[in-house]
């Protein structure tokens, strides 16, 4: 679909127009005039010729062209027909406010006709349940809530919250917008669409992303699209999904829930992660407005690799307190603040107050407040630094400042900005305040206007420098992942058992302790003189999963009298869920790993980490989206907290890594190959030697018949 005349509309009908106040349709027109839309407006009435000075028409149909762009604030009942109508006519797009569409039951079918008649006619419709659209650059509004409008800017926001959207749209902290999109159900358009539309936009420096849903496996192509333009993406996500407890029984769904392997994806796009929507805004106006991208109209648009820092932090301040502060912050999120070379801190002395210290963070003490010059120097200095690479200026301006005090307060902030000119080619300049609340919102957007971040808050702004230096996402990989994703057809199927797990993995080539099916008391005796002593004899039934707190597995057993009464007491337990004893050679000690692969979540990954006692203390593990290569898996490993105890730390043993980095491999590739929902190895234990899958779980997919929902068949299920 193209969104082009949706998002930036030359004319606007707005269907239900009306001069009720407070209503959707009266605020739509009012929001439409006090932008100072340059556009034709129409209203659509059938019992008005005239709404607040904007003529009417009686239907879609009665519009004496087709418009780019129909605000639909109607009933919900009328919007499936009103859908029809705008496509038939030849209209760019809609915006659907209303409720009363898929968010509750009895609005599923009305949804389903809206989404069928926008297909019909390749209609793009933003919402339904949604507060529309604002195209600050184009001055166009498509929005049925409350609307200050201000110069446009960098930032591009696409919430599924609408309130998310209207505070962002409120807010006072130097952040501009280019488009914002409250995208509501998202029935026709998701996430996707906006994201690779918004990408091509020469004047969108970041995008900021709300969602509520996962976005599905065409997000992949829409943060592809932003890979490819150079444009960052910062996402705050809510909520979780149901997959994770389809697979609850599984150890590897607790570990990489939904949301951590929706995570896992963002950051593979070289996406930032937000933690609130405070951070989410912060992060975006920060990203946006790179000195690179400052020189977009110079040459050609940067890639976020030539803009990415390969050096240290500075932090200046002219307190002692936040210096402190400044520097632990900056030790919890792994930045470096490199020490000052000793030309560098010569300069500096000679500028500097005798009090102050010369350091890293740079206290240059409030002796020098309000003398811009100094400032200036000062800024130069520490950003010519070899070691530095992004400097970060602590800002406060109070509210209310006149007189003496303002133009202190000016003269600091514009001494920055002229250091930072002068060093735009070695280092990046941020400003943050030290509480949110004390960065103001026109000297904040002075600054961004001159290429420099301002953020509120000091945690926000030294989160906003390590978000600088977030490697790029790579396109060709994200397109890979999403093919991938799109492999998956169907919904929950049923468990497999232990033995035919295990088969599946020894044909794919795995690692698989030796061991066989035994069929009596006898024959399992007969296992141990074929296995050696000691062997283990276990339940294989794919009505269990955790077979330890039925009693369902039997360890180091030697001799025929213990294998005879454990088989026993088994075939206790195969009375009553089913299956088979499987009988299993003891394996050699080892780190106790777990090695799985999810096909439920977003996209499919591949899960590894510490096992045994190791998973719950730690819970810490690699999520790799799938299709990944043993060296990605690998380096994905090396960086977790317990690495540690696989590669020696503390006079342990090593373990062989790229072993278990190629069985990861291709655990990943089974999951994909065998259209499996999850394949979950439990222990796995690595040594020098190699990695041996002790325990194996594997849940398969059902096939969809075309025509009918997922949902309808898990339900019947």
């Amino acid at each position: 679909m193209d969104l082009s005349r949706l998002l930036a509309p030359r004319s606007v009908a707005v269907l239900g127009a009306t001069d009720r106040p407070a209503s959707y349709g009266a605020q739509a027109l009012l929001n439409l005039e006090a932008i100072g839309f340059p556009g034709p407006v129409i209203g659509v009435n059938p019992k008005r010729a005239e709404v607040l000075g904007r003529p009417c028409v009686p239907t879609l149909a009665d519009l004496p062209e087709p418009v780019d762009a129909v605000v639909m604030a109607i009933p919900a009942a009328g919007v499936p027909a009103a859908v029809e109508q705008a496509g038939a006519v030849g209209c760019g797009g809609a915006v659907v406010i209303g409720a009363g569409f898929a968010e509750v039951p009895e609005g599923v079918s009305l949804q389903r006709e809206l989404v069928n008649a926008a297909h019909r006619h390749e209609l793009p419709v933003c919402g339904p349940n949604c507060n529309g659209i604002v195209a600050m650059h184009a001055r166009a509004v498509l929005w049925g809530d409350a609307l200050t409008p201000h110069e446009p800017g960098p930032v591009a926001l696409v919430s599924q919250s609408g309130n998310v959207a209207v505070n962002a749209l409120a807010t006072r902290r130097g952040v501009r917008f280019h488009t914002v999109v409250a995208s509501g159900n998202q029935a026709v358009l998701g996430a996707a669409d906006y994201l690779a539309f918004l990408a091509g936009e020469a004047d969108v420096g970041a995008i900021a992303l709300y969602l509520e849903d996962d976005g599905g496996p065409r997000l992949c192509d829409g943060l592809a699209a932003c890979a490819a333009a150079g444009v960052p993406v910062v996402v705050l996500k809510v909520g979780s999904s149901a997959a994770g407890a389809r697979a609850a029984a599984a150890h590897s769904a607790a570990l990489a829930g939904d949301q951590r392997i929706f995570r896992a994806l963002i950051e593979e796009a070289g996406g930032v992660w937000a933690a609130d929507v405070h951070e989410l805004l912060e992060l975006a106006k920060a990203l946006a407005v790179r000195p690179a991208r400052r020189c977009a109209a110079l040459s050609p648009a940067p890639t976020r690799a030539t803009a990415t820092p390969a050096g240290g932090l500075a932090i200046m301040t002219c307190s002692g307190g936040d210096s402190a502060q400044g520097a632990d912050e900056a030790a919890r999120l792994g930045l470096e603040l490199p020490a000052l070379a000793p030309a560098t801190c010569q300069r500096l002395r000679e500028v500097l107050p005798t009090a102050a210290t010369v350091a890293n963070p740079l206290d240059y003490t409030a002796l020098l407040w309000g003398d811009g010059p100094t400032l200036t120097r000062l800024v130069q200095t520490v950003g010519e630094d070899p070691a530095i690479d992004q400097v970060l200026v602590f800002y406060d301006q109070f509210p209310g400042l006149a007189g003496d005090m303002a133009e202190a307060s000016d003269a600091v902030r514009n001494g920055v900005i002229a250091g930072a000119r002068a060093i735009a080619e070695s280092a990046a300049t941020m400003i943050c305040s030290t509480l949110p609340e004390l960065l103001d919102d026109a000297a904040a957007w002075r600054c961004v206007q001159a290429g420099i971040p301002a953020i509120a808050g000091l945690r926000t702004g030294l989160a906003c420098a390590a978000a600088m230096r977030t490697p790029p996402g790579d396109p060709a990989r994200l397109r890979e992942i999403g093919a991938a994703a799109r492999q998956r057809s169907g919904t929950s199927g049923e468990w497999l058992s232990e033995d035919r797990a295990k088969e599946l993995l020894r044909a794919g080539g795995v690692e698989v302790v030796d061991g066989r099916l035994v069929t009596d008391a006898a024959d399992a005796v007969r296992a141990l003189d074929e296995l050696g002593a000691p062997i283990a004899l276990k339940l294989s039934s794919p009505a269990i999963q955790h077979k330890s707190e039925l009693g369902a597995v039997w360890l180091g057993l030697s001799s025929e009298a213990e294998v005879a009464d454990a088989f026993a007491r088994l075939e206790v337990l195969m009375a009553q869920f089913g299956g088979a004893v499987l009988a299993e050679r003891m394996a050699l000690p080892g780190v106790e790993l777990i090695v799985a692969a999810r096909a439920d979540a977003v996209v499919p990954a591949v899960i590894v980490g510490l096992g045994g006692v190791w998973t719950e203390v730690l819970d810490n593990v690699a999520i790799v989206p799938l299709p990944a290569d043993a060296a990605r898996i690998e380096r994905a490993v090396r960086g977790l907290r317990g690495a540690p105890l696989l590669t020696g730390g503390r006079g342990s043993t090593p373990v062989d890594l790229s072993a278990v980095a190629r069985m990861a491999q291709r655990v990943g590739e089974l999951l994909l190959e065998e259209s499996l929902e999850l394949l979950e190895l439990n222990p796995v234990l690595a040594g020098p030697g190699g990695a041996m899958a002790v325990d194996a779980a594997a849940r398969q997919r059902v096939a969809v018949p075309e025509g009918v929902e997922a949902a309808a068949v898990e339900a019947a299920a």
